[in-house]
């Protein structure tokens, strides 16, 4: 008879040996679920692009072919993409960060090796001329939570399309209507619905590409196009030299020219001089052997507001240079919208907030037409995107940005003259955001994933109401009466003071440095530090003796806390 003691301690032992079995039990199980279930997504993949391949020699000749739009791109190595091409892995090895080519505008992924074989089987912007719009069935390259519900399921046979881990059968999704299908039912659908596209829930929102025509250039086009590049070269040439004969006489730099008799153009002057196409967006990236332009191309519905301009026209002559030369480089052109439809027009400002313009660009051209969506830049405005909407009646702007986009946007639609301005909605991208929340549509990205995605705020700028916003016309004068500077507008605030110049140098900072600029929690400490570096050291202790505040001819008193001397932040220019 074994003693109480040892009898306690053989129990304990037991149950230690008992637990350790099970974890290591469990841990392999786990280990191996986890292996399964990547091989068989992997395997499912693989599938559906071979499946997609085969078939695309059909499909062909029923949509007009579309290019890849390839942009060299740094992948973890847990993404675990395919190449699109030779279905092998893109994924670096470990410890690497190799770089790959991926579509900006579906997403696919190639070796840059494989990149100029891939098919021409991208999301077809135009389609006119075919009766109906047409499913474009494609492999679900990128992962987002900008889907619907209903969209989680087979719309054939409304089977559930989560299940590739049970080695179910692999997805094809379609790049306008975004409803899922299992490659196995895509026959039986195609037969029943000769695979026409309703664009799904978005479709009024969705510029159908039946109503997107490609320009194509005549021979006076194209001599016209080679005179005016001529021109351009001359003028920039011109341009460069008295650049450096200035610089010589200021001693700044050397006059003598490379040996080779060549120019070398400053990197400002140099950019400007390789947009060919201010309409469109060069990628430096080959895709298929060219190079493509593509155009860059949140509370409850009822509370959130779109705004209409609601100030006095000004600057008609410049607008109508500006419109014209827009359309001079159009490479596309917009005929026959129904009636019913309310295309929306997005503009993208990459550098507004943490700087996620591109992966929102994205986002956007999956859900949309990419011919709808402009990414706003030093050289593009938002005149480019507008000039191509100018014929559409009804059509909506969404600003994916701060304040100072919205009021970019805003200065830039009061300029094009419209009769009944479209109404403007706001994605806030931005820093504070202070206008997107007066109009309830959030105060950040952050609470905008929280409710559904993009998905969601497309769906409530379509039901959004439409409130009229004052813009005050701001002007600055001399004792004299004449004018110091050109007027600004201003739709929310603006700031004369301590703000007005820490806006300031918010502003010269992120051009300088916009690296740093990559969160919106460390962009207001920025704000926060440079506002307590001009308090403490007392800068515009001299400003209300130097300013007087007239309004309404009543003169009102300015606090000795306030500050500079007319250093004006409009948050309205660009």
């Amino acid at each position: 008879m074994l003693d109480p003691s040892w009898s306690a301690v053989s129990e304990y032992w037991s149950v230690i040996i008992a637990t350790a079995v099970f974890a290591c039990v469990g841990a392999v199980t786990i280990y191996y679920v986890v292996n399964q279930l990547n091989k068989n997504i992997s395997l499912s993949l693989v599938k559906a692009i071979r499946v997609r391949a085969k078939r695309y020699k059909k499909w062909k000749d029923r949509v007009p072919a579309a290019s890849h739009v390839w942009r060299k791109e740094v992948i973890p190595r847990s993404k675990g993409l395919k190449c699109c091409v030779c279905l092998k892995s893109v994924s670096p090895p470990q410890y690497s960060r190799a770089t790959i080519h991926q579509c900006d505008i579906c997403g696919a992924a190639a070796h840059p090796s494989c990149s100029g074989n891939a098919h021409k089987d991208c999301k077809c912007v135009s389609m006119a001329g075919l009766n109906h719009v047409l499913h474009q069935w494609a492999v679900q390259w990128i992962d987002t939570a900008d889907h619907s519900e209903e969209d989680s399921f087979c719309c054939y046979c409304d089977e559930s399309c989560n299940g590739a881990f049970l080695a179910g059968s692999p997805i094809w999704y379609c790049m306008w209507c975004q409803r899922l299908v299992h490659v196995d039912c895509h026959s039986s659908l195609a037969k029943e619905t000769g695979d026409i596209c309703d664009l799904g829930p978005l479709k009024r929102l969705i510029l159908s590409p039946l109503c997107v025509k490609e320009l194509h250039w005549t021979g006076v086009g194209i001599l016209s196009s080679i005179t005016s590049g001529a021109n351009e070269l001359a003028s920039t040439v011109r341009e460069t030299i008295m650049i450096r004969r200035k610089r010589f006489k200021n001693g700044t730099t050397s006059a003598d020219s490379d040996s080779s008799g060549a120019i070398e153009l400053p990197s400002d002057v140099e950019g400007d001089s390789q947009e060919a196409n201010s309409g469109a967006k060069r990628r430096d990236d080959q895709t298929n052997g060219k190079l493509e332009e593509v155009h860059q191309s949140s509370e409850s519905e009822k509370d959130k507001q779109l705004v209409s301009d609601n100030t006095a026209a000004t600057g008609r002559s410049n607008g109508q240079r500006e419109n014209s030369h827009a359309q001079n480089n159009q490479k596309y052109e917009i005929v026959n919208v129904p009636s019913d439809s309310r295309p929306l027009l997005v503009f993208v400002n990459k550098r507004s907030g943490a700087q996620s313009g591109d992966s929102l660009r994205q986002r956007l051209q999956i859900l949309l037409n990419p011919v709808q969506v402009f990414e706003l830049s030093k050289q593009q405005g938002p005149e480019v995107g507008l000039a191509l909407f100018r014929k559409v009646t009804h059509f909506r702007v969404l600003v994916c940005g701060g304040d100072g986009t919205v009021g970019w946007v805003l200065d830039a639609i009061e300029k094009q003259k419209f009769e009944a301005p479209p109404p403007v909605a706001i994605l806030p991208a931005g820093t504070g955001n202070d206008l997107a929340r007066v109009l309830c549509w959030g105060g950040g990205l952050g609470v905008i994933e929280k409710r559904g995605g993009l998905f969601s705020v497309l769906q409530d700028v379509e039901h959004a109401a439409v409130t009229v916003l004052d813009r005050w016309k701001i002007t600055i004068k001399d004792k004299q009466g004449k004018l110091m500077a050109p007027p600004k507008f201003m739709n929310n605030y603006f700031g004369v003071g301590c703000d007005a110049k820490v806006a300031l140098d918010i502003h010269n900072l992120r051009e300088e440095n916009p690296e740093r600029f990559y969160s919106q929690f460390m962009n207001k400490v920025l704000y926060a530090r440079e506002g307590a570096k001009n308090i403490m050291d007392n800068t515009f202790d001299y400003f209300p003796w130097d300013v007087k505040l007239v309004i309404d001819g009543s003169k009102i008193d300015i606090p000795q806390v306030s500050a500079p001397h007319l250093l004006c932040s409009f948050f309205s220019s660009k």
